[in-house]
């Protein structure tokens, strides 16, 4: 049973959040009421910037953080936290909203893994063809392996000249706790229906055979990678490989080898934007806002399960404990 003082708690809480969304949505006209009570792909669209033309309009949309689907929706605690079916429904509604001209993608991230950052990758290119509005990437801090990979089929490239950028290739990490295991006594016995069902296993080295085979699936992976900056910068693949050996570049480098096209801050690309659009729109930010059904479900886990923050880092371990091919920085 829950205590008198958690039952009041989660009242105040609720009454509290239902105040400042009621709040949120008078002031920001452009939520969408319908996800605005969805299950965590809501969002809100926030004027940064007032223009003179008015009908249409560019959006930002951040990228920030490792780009990995870990499956769980936004909450209250970990809104800064990036979510990649979320991001991906915002760069679908972006592409196919007739009131968005262009759109901008801030990009700070070490990269992350190949099939998220592929499905990145096609919806950009997709809104670049299909849509034919224009994309703007602008790099921060970081737009590292995957940050580049999802950069590549864009219209432009901007980046700081302190930006770290490039890193282009592909990382596949296990750990061999063998002989940390021989020394304490510990013996692992394995059952399997093949010889290569545990490859990558923690518990013994890799045989011969198996570096074979995972250097095929990285050497694939890499290919792909050269390929989507052969056809997204248009250079030549002699070009691209000469440039992709796992090296990072600052911006400054990165514009010399033309892997990005120019210098410059977010201010900058959105000044560029609106001269190659000849008009001078609002700039929009795309913005995750908490649904009700959202709080409520985090409100139930965070108040009902006393091993909620013990579930959470169970899953992070066991993410990290399962090798996956990666286009990322790894330092």
């Amino acid at each position: 049973m829950m205590s008198r003082k958690r039952w009041l708690a989660l009242i105040a809480a609720a009454m509290l959040f239902v105040a400042s969304a009621a709040i949120s949505l008078v002031s920001s006209p452009a939520v969408d009421v319908d996800e605005w009570v969805g299950t965590g792909t809501s969002y809100k669209q926030t004027i940064v910037e007032t223009g003179t033309d008015f009908g249409k309009s560019i959006a930002i949309l951040e990228l920030s953080g490792v780009i990995q689907d870990t499956g769980s929706a936004p909450s209250l605690l970990n809104t800064g936290v990036y979510h990649h079916r979320d991001f991906l429904k915002q760069l679908e509604k972006a592409g196919e909203d007739p009131n968005i001209a262009g759109i901008i993608l801030q990009v700070n991230t070490p990269g992350g893994g190949v099939l998220e950052s592929a499905e990145i990758h096609k919806q950009v290119e997709e809104i670049v063809q299909d849509s034919e509005k224009p994309v703007y990437v602008s790099m921060g801090n970081m737009a590292a392996s995957g940050g580049y990979y999802i950069s590549a089929p864009a219209t432009k490239i901007y980046a700081h000249p302190q930006t770290i950028t490039g890193s282009i290739g592909v990382i596949m990490q296990s750990i061999d706790i063998s002989g940390l295991a021989e020394n304490l006594g510990i013996e692992f016995n394995t059952f399997k229906s093949g010889p290569y069902k545990d490859i990558l296993s923690q518990t013994r080295e890799v045989t011969d055979e198996e570096e074979d085979i995972l250097q095929t699936l990285v050497d694939e992976m890499y290919d792909e990678f050269v390929r989507v900056i052969v056809d997204g910068r248009g250079m030549s693949e002699t070009e691209v490989r000469e440039l992709a050996d796992g090296r990072i570049y600052t911006g400054s480098q990165a514009v010399a080898t033309g892997l990005v096209d120019e210098l410059g801050g977010l201010d900058d690309v959105i000044e560029s934007m609106k001269e190659d659009l000849g008009a001078d729109y609002n700039v929009i930010r795309y913005e995750h806002s908490l649904g009700l059904y959202d709080f409520f479900s985090m409100s139930t886990n965070r108040f009902l399960s006393p091993s909620y923050e013990l579930q959470s880092i169970e899953r992070l371990l066991n993410q990290s404990n399962t090798p996956t091919l990666q286009y990322l920085y790894a330092e």
